[in-house]
């Protein structure tokens, strides 16, 4: 399997890492790795990895300024992409097909192949602007997979709701989460 990972500058960068964390974990999945300058600034605010750190969990990483590297082409073929997390910039550029960098260009890419893209947008309150453009976003065929908080799990550490994130993100492509707690249904009355 052949995933693009972009990572954008919305807060919430530690999705992005501990996805690539779980990718790396699954033998047989090949990542690339796309990531903005603006997503870079908030690896500085928000947690302690440096690019090498970061880079060292991928196969392949793309510079998000060259628009001539193999994801911008659909003749390379993946299985998708996950945009995680996902600004609200990026979203309005991938659901609008504004092609302005690699991150989006390999999107719009998925999107016109037929392939999976997830999107993980990160804002809050949502604006009416944002919404449409998820809306947008959804009817060009990307699934949009706010990270929304868990309670069933008894997820009580920010790690917890961080994992079940990433878990429903692999379960899109087939993957196995190995630190996701799936609801188990209720007891049958009968």
């Amino acid at each position: 399997m052949r995933l693009i990972v972009g990572i954008s500058g919305a807060s919430g960068v530690l999705m992005g890492l501990r996805l690539l964390e779980e990718l790396k974990r699954h033998q047989g999945v090949e990542a690339h790795v796309v990531i903005t300058e603006a997503a870079w600034r908030n690896f500085e605010l928000e947690t302690q990895a440096d690019r090498e750190t970061v880079y060292a969990l991928a196969d392949y990483v793309h510079s998000n300024d060259n628009l001539g590297a193999v994801i911008a082409s659909g003749s390379f073929r993946t299985d998708g992409m996950v945009v995680i997390p996902c600004s609200m910039k990026t979203l309005s550029a991938i659901a609008n097909g504004y092609d302005s960098n690699l991150l989006v260009r390999a999107a719009d890419v998925c999107l016109k192949e037929g392939r999976k893209v997830v999107l993980v947008p990160r804002e809050m309150p949502l604006g009416a602007s944002h919404v449409r453009n998820m809306a947008l976003a959804l009817d060009g065929g990307c699934c949009v997979m706010p990270p929304m908080l868990t309670f069933y799990n008894h997820a009580d550490t920010l790690e917890q709701q961080v994992d079940h994130v990433v878990g429903k993100i692999l379960l899109q492509f087939g993957l196995e989460p190995t630190r996701f707690k799936p609801w188990k249904g209720d007891e049958c009355d009968a």
